[in-house]
């Protein structure tokens, strides 16, 4: 077996697409035969698979020994949320964020789907959609994920019945298209054995879609963000002060969005200031363009106060500044997320002061109906929020940038993630809530 799936490829694509699942429903098993047959294994570890299994009596490496090393390594505690693995076919290179199933662990999704283009639902065919799967497919939309694989797995228990796979595809697909989900395309298939995975099955020659891998090489995605809004969160002042650049006074950062061009007029925001950009240097050498996802140091031809967590946008294109935030959010802390919660909210490179002002609704995943004012939200919860902030932050919608329209809320005493946050209207948007409050008692 190769030892590598890279060498002597051609300019391909890049797919970044996360698994999810509940528990014993063959996710492990799923990557395990992606990353086999794909020939991503390299020969000691598929070595080490077979006498494994062996050693248990098995006759055929288990593939899912493959993934099962890091999934328990954090059920001891290691700070590894989310096992990242790469593989290539000649067709697309794939970043795979392999999620874990566990109901506690459903908050580690919204770290793997966060920067994916494509969602792997598993759903074991003899239990059909369950809580966990609607949960999945929730934050999924919430993520706005554009392309959703619902793979039925286990069909050979089942007896590789059609009428089996029709009704859960049917009951999946029409709860997704309720989320808003815009693309779902569900593929029947047995981990275990490889049916439709890689290769065709010849057990159920009622299904004429794609497998797992081809619909994986030919799914659109589009990874043209260079129009983008186009923001520069700053991360970092460059000031050498040496004999070779006494005078340099430079903003480095990684270009969350869109485009940025010598001469451009720019605004640093919150200041609201306007300048132009001097200059953009890339690696150590001036550019006349940057764009997205490049890290780079922008020079601006006045003198103005720039620091880290400032933002340079276009003067045209200039996001609005607030310091009233109402999003949708995922709660991931195991304490609760309440009304008065007082919290740091990382927005890009910038960290401010919060406090939660209401909690107009949460989701109930079974029906997609809203909980008015919950006054809590628990762990894995999904729900609606208003926060104050005590000073303007300039934030885009999440459904215009998935990079700037996001946020996370912070423990301010020991630092714990407690929710992550998707700024603007969302499948959870509940109704206009009348609050008969006023502001006083805020500090800001």
């Amino acid at each position: 077996m190769s030892t590598t799936a890279t060498e002597a490829l051609p300019a391909t694509t890049l797919l970044r697409f996360a698994t999810a699942g509940s528990v014993d429903d063959g996710k492990s098993t799923l990557v395990g035969r992606l990353l086999h047959d794909s020939k991503s294994v390299l020969a000691d570890q598929l070595e080490a698979v077979e006498r494994a299994s062996a050693s248990r009596g098995q006759d055929a490496p288990d593939l899912a020994l493959l993934t099962d090393g890091l999934r328990a390594e954090r059920e001891q505690g290691i700070t590894i949320d989310v096992a990242y693995r790469y593989f290539a076919t000649p067709r697309r290179r794939f970043i795979l964020a392999d999620t874990p199933g566990h109901v506690q662990y459903t908050r580690n999704m919204v770290t793997g789907a966060s920067t994916a283009e494509l969602t792997v639902i598993l759903v074991d065919a003899r239990n059909g959609v369950v809580e966990q799967t609607r949960r999945h497919a929730a934050i999924a939309a919430l993520l706005r994920v554009p392309h959703v694989v619902l793979a039925v797995n286990k069909m050979d228990l089942v007896g590789h019945r059609e009428e089996v796979f029709a009704a859960i595809a049917e009951e999946f697909t029409a709860y997704a298209t309720d989320l808003g989900v815009p693309d779902v395309t569900a593929i029947p298939i047995s981990a275990l054995a490889g049916d439709n995975v890689v290769e065709p099955s010849a057990n159920m020659d009622w299904y004429g879609g794609p497998t797992v891998l081809e619909h994986l090489e030919t799914v659109p995605v589009s990874h043209d963000l260079a129009h983008c809004h186009a923001r520069l969160p700053v991360q970092y002042v460059i000031r050498p002060r040496t004999a070779e650049h006494p005078d340099y006074r430079g903003y480095a950062g990684q270009i969350a969005a869109g485009t940025f061009r010598v001469g451009e007029e720019v605004t640093v925001l919150p200041s609201g200031r306007t300048t132009r950009i001097a200059g953009i240097d890339l690696l150590g050498r001036p550019v006349e363009a940057a764009w997205t996802t490049q890290s780079v140091t922008v020079l601006l031809e006045d003198d103005l106060d720039v620091s880290r967590g400032d933002l340079i946008v276009p003067t045209k294109d200039a996001p609005p500044t607030t310091q009233d935030v109402e999003a949708t959010v995922c709660h991931v802390a195991d304490a609760p997320l309440t009304v008065g919660h007082r919290v740091l909210l990382k927005h890009g490179t910038r960290t401010v002061k919060a406090i939660v002002k209401d909690i107009p609704s949460r989701l109930t995943l079974d029906d997609l109906s809203l909980h008015p004012h919950p006054g809590q939200l628990v762990a894995n919860d999904i729900g609606r929020v208003k926060i104050r902030t005590a000073e303007p932050l300039p934030v885009d919608s999440y459904a215009d940038s998935r990079r700037t329209g996001s946020f996370i809320l912070i423990d301010p005493h020991d630092g714990t993630t407690l929710t992550a946050g998707m700024v603007g209207e969302s499948f959870a948007s509940p109704e206009p809530v009348t609050d008969g409050s006023d502001d006083d008692g805020w500090d800001f």
